[in-house]
């Protein structure tokens, strides 16, 4: 098969979420597969700077209502694959990737450039797999405008993955006057929302979860969109998420101070964790838990209910922590605050940092993700793979991949608990200190199963290509 994959951020040239690391790394799984796929996103700025052995491939214009702008399509081969960048520096050459005004034109645009691409370069796609809001438009477009102009676009097929339900790119009514075609599928709440429009336009949509698949059908995690997916239920699948295997490597990690396995843990992750609490200047005693919080800082991912609880265990020195991201300026304020006012106890780091990022994996003991939702979540199966131990809320993806610890069994891959509530993330994070200062074996054992855990790129790239070979079946 011949797949175009359609994404506003793709690694390792552009990354805000897990979407990047997906449009890495199931692009590559297909290919093992004996697929072709082309990877086609946006030339941001960040990209300019860092990579310039970028090949021109041509250029267009594409008019969009009262606006004609020129795209410019440059190719670069990273790892077998091809990624093609969308470049035009009206939209494109700026510091950050969404969060403008203008978004809902420069999105537009990359849409209506996907299309004139493939013309540019005559390879018609047997899928276009498109991505979240960003690309939503691309499934309704290609109906409305290729499709009865020029016959060889009959046969493309269109998926939408739903990487986080709650981004819908929603946007003024008057936005449609860019798309010239007037149509309902894109009308929601008398707003042009872009992610409506690929489920209802797309021949089939996926999550990446199974059980957050199940979760959007129900009004609480729709946010607004629950009627539409119901429409379409029958045509909605979850596929989770693979990790790859080979960039996330404790063996192999080249920021680490000690390499390490399933069986050498012990020592390489403590020794992980002296250097790092030496480089930050934080509490040298090792024996003391280190726990990791890396992520977006939005409200989804919890921080309302670890704020209540945080500083009662930093007051009495239970542990170290460690926080790295950045997003909602309140959550923000909160972890600064509490560095400046723990500063042997806590770390803050204002941005993604990649090499101390994988050494916090390395040296810290628990990850923590208490996610009010989460469509999957990556960075709890990188710190499973680094041996650091998950406590997440039941729900989404989270529930689909850790298996909470079985004081009776001794089964489990790490900590979790059910209501989105203060106490509850306590009681739960008192069970794992209690585990890791008292229990030793069983922390180890709980570590082993945790890094022995493999969240198969090849099955998430196999579901995939099941699902592609159905939908190109279908009339």
């Amino acid at each position: 098969m011949n797949i175009l994959f359609c994404s506003g951020e793709a690694y390792p040239f552009s990354k805000s979420g897990g979407l990047a690391d997906v449009a890495a790394a199931l692009p590559k799984a297909l290919s093992k597969l004996g697929h072709s796929v082309t990877i086609i996103t946006p030339y941001y700025q960040s990209i300019k700077e860092n990579h310039h052995k970028m090949a021109f491939w041509g250029k267009v214009d594409i008019k969009m209502g009262d606006y004609t702008k020129q795209a410019s399509y440059y190719k670069i081969i990273c790892e077998g694959i091809p990624y093609v960048f969308i470049e035009n520096d009206d939209f494109y050459n700026r510091k950050r990737y969404y969060g403008y005004e203008d978004d809902a034109i420069r999105f537009t645009f990359f849409n209506f450039a996907i299309f004139e691409y493939i013309k540019l370069t005559n390879q018609f796609p047997d899928v276009l797999h498109a991505n979240d809001w960003q690309t939503g438009l691309a499934p309704f477009i290609l109906d409305v405008k290729y499709r009865p102009t020029d016959p060889r676009f009959a046969k493309i097929k269109t998926l939408l993955s739903i990487h986080n339900l709650e981004k819908q790119g929603s946007y003024p009514i008057e936005t449609e006057k860019l798309f010239g075609h007037k149509n309902f599928t894109y009308i929601h709440l008398d707003r042009v929302n872009f992610l409506k429009c690929g489920i209802m336009r797309a021949n089939a949509i996926n999550t990446v979860s199974e059980n957050y698949r199940n979760e959007i059908l129900t009004r609480f995690y729709g946010f607004t969109l629950d009627y539409a997916l119901r429409s379409r239920q029958m045509d909605l699948y979850g596929i989770l998420n693979g990790l790859d295997q080979d960039l996330y490597d404790p063996r192999r990690g080249k920021n680490l101070v000690q390499n390490y396995d399933e069986t050498s843990f012990v020592t390489g992750k403590t020794q992980n964790k002296e250097a790092l609490l030496k480089s930050l200047e934080m509490d040298l005693d090792a024996s003391k838990p280190m726990i990791a919080f890396i992520n977006r800082f939005a409200r989804q991912k919890g921080i309302d209910i670890i704020m209540p609880v945080l500083e009662k265990y930093l007051e009495s020195s239970k542990f170290t922590l460690v926080a790295i991201g950045y997003g909602d300026a309140l959550y923000e304020q909160f972890f600064s605050e509490m560095q400046k006012k723990y500063p042997k106890l806590v770390h803050y780091e204002q941005t993604f940092d990649e090499k101390l990022s994988e050494l916090v994996y390395a040296g810290s003991d628990i990850f923590l993700l208490p996610s009010l939702f989460e469509p999957c979540g990556l960075n709890h199966m990188i710190a499973m793979r680094y041996g650091s131990l998950p406590l997440v809320r039941e729900t989404g993806g989270l529930k689909d991949t850790v298996t909470p610890y079985n004081k009776f069994t001794g089964i489990g891959v790490g900590f979790a608990f059910k209501n989105y509530d203060a106490d509850e993330l306590k009681e739960t994070l008192d069970q794992a200190l209690e585990i890791y200062h008292e229990d030793k074996e069983s922390w180890y054992a709980l570590i082993h199963q945790a890094m022995h855990v493999n969240h198969s790129l090849s099955k998430m790239a196999k579901q995939y290509e099941s699902l592609y070979l159905k939908i190109i079946e279908q009339n």
